[in-house]
């Protein structure tokens, strides 16, 4: 576990969110890798699935229940921040828990929990 985060000493929760979008591919992409997919097409086209703004926000509702104080104070500053450009394919409601799903991971990463993070995404990612 890490220790409790105080807000000023992280990036931005749009810096965090755009890490932890980055780091939550690299996850995304190893477990397809793992799971024996070779062909990158196929590779790419099972990735979307996973990444999209309605899929990491249902992702970030497995696991909200598992979050940490500063954890879910970063998610909610992400998720209320206002300057969120929502693509069309999207709700306003999904890009917001996706962003705030993004940022919690990009914190993970930014402090070197990786402990915590393998928690959260396998959490994340676990099959209903």
């Amino acid at each position: 576990m890490h220790e409790p985060i105080i807000g000023a000493e992280l990036p931005s929760v749009a810096a965090l969110a755009y890490l932890g979008d980055a780091r939550h591919s690299l996850f995304v992409r190893r477990m397809l890798v793992e799971r024996g997919i070779t062909k990158s097409g196929e590779l790419n086209a099972a990735s979307l699935t996973y990444v999209t703004a309605e899929a990491q926000a249902n992702m970030m509702r497995k696991i909200e229940h598992l979050l940490l104080d500063d954890e879910r104070e970063t998610y909610k500053r992400a998720a209320n921040s206002g300057h969120l450009n929502r693509p069309k394919h999207a709700s306003a409601a999904d890009y917001r828990a996706a962003t705030g799903f993004e940022a919690v991971i990009g914190m993970l990463e930014w402090i070197g929990d990786a402990e915590r993070l393998d928690i959260l995404l396998r959490a994340a990612h676990e099959e209903e």
